[in-house]
């Protein structure tokens, strides 16, 4: 898979995916509706202190999903982790739960 592709498109395919790019492990996940990328990825960084790339910046297929690099520590990702749970919980979307909560 390319670092430069966002799956999920196609019917059928995951909703999240991981790859490998330049040493780096990248995840892309679908937006839960009615979000626009680009608009979903500047309200994460404005509430809940977390950048992520828009879909759509890697082209119109991208539009729907995020791109998240997990360049930092264990500590630092998971405390990303939840404060993107609390501000998806504020806008009223439901979260699993999951291992380390």
């Amino acid at each position: 898979m390319s670092a430069h592709c966002c799956p999920g498109r196609e019917a059928g395919s995951p909703e999240t995916a991981g790859f490998a790019a330049h040493g780096r492990t990248i995840v892309v996940r679908r937006l839960p509706l009615p979000y626009w990328s680009l608009e979903f990825s500047k309200q994460l960084l404005t509430h809940a202190k977390v950048a992520v790339a828009a879909g759509v910046g890697y082209g119109e297929k991208g539009e729907g999903f995020v791109r998240i690099a997990l360049v930092e520590n264990e500590h630092r990702i998971r405390q990303a982790a939840r404060s993107v749970k609390r501000y998806l919980q504020s806008m009223g979307v439901n979260m699993p739960s999951g291992k380390g909560d």
